[in-house]
């Protein structure tokens, strides 16, 4: 391949020398011009075939314990590495740029206001605490769990309330019932983590935990 290109190459070479000692006009040189542009095009073709014939050759033969490698064990690290920078990017703190004033919800229309613990709405969007779980209010297992869960509710109204705040995304954008899932942050620090250290919040591990004991 890569001889039949320096051959096409040698042979234009050729013809340049010619048509600089017997320069030719008019619809003569037009042609002569097509030619050499047909044979550039040509000898471009043969010789990018070539290279990209070798780099072929190369791949097929690179070989581990006799044996060739698999272009999945190059594809699978990638998307691993791809998919931890996403989670990375996506699960960090933004910043405190949301400040507004939460009531307790109450009736059928929510604007922004504070269901429970873990749920709030904010501008006609419900959202989802995605960090941590809060006692039941509306299905409480045990007064208990009621008491806490009502603690939970104004607590978070006041820390809402507190100052600026962000909502940072994590993999999955929404809970069952329509619900953004996010965790909510100020100067980088987790409101949710604050309401587990306070006893009114458990961390979300995938599942409910018990509040009566």
């Amino acid at each position: 391949m890569v001889g039949s290109a320096n051959a096409i190459l040698a042979a234009l070479i050729s013809t340049v020398r010619h048509q600089h000692k017997h320069p030719v006009k008019g619809a003569r040189a037009q042609a002569t011009k097509s030619d050499l542009d047909a044979g550039l095009f040509l000898w471009f073709t043969h010789a990018t075939e070539g290279a990209v014939g070798d780099v072929v050759k190369f791949k097929r033969s690179v070989k581990r314990g006799g044996k060739a490698l698999s272009p999945w064990r190059f594809v699978f690290p990638l998307i691993g590495i791809a998919a931890g920078i996403a989670y990375g990017w996506t699960t960090l703190p933004r910043k405190d740029d949301i400040s507004t004033t939460f009531s307790i919800c109450s009736g059928a229309v929510r604007t922004t206001c504070v269901v429970d613990g873990d749920t709030f709405w904010l501008e006609g969007i419900k959202y989802r605490i995605s960090d941590i779980d809060t006692p039941e209010i509306s299905k409480p297992k045990c007064a208990w769990e009621r008491e806490l869960g009502e603690r939970a509710k104004y607590r978070l109204q006041m820390l809402l309330n507190v100052g600026p705040f962000a909502l940072s995304r994590g993999l999955r954008d929404e809970a069952k019932y329509g619900r953004k899932l996010r965790t909510v942050h100020r100067g980088g620090r987790s409101l949710g983590e604050t309401l587990v250290d306070e006893g009114l919040a458990h961390r979300w591990i995938g599942s409910k935990q018990s509040w009566c004991s």
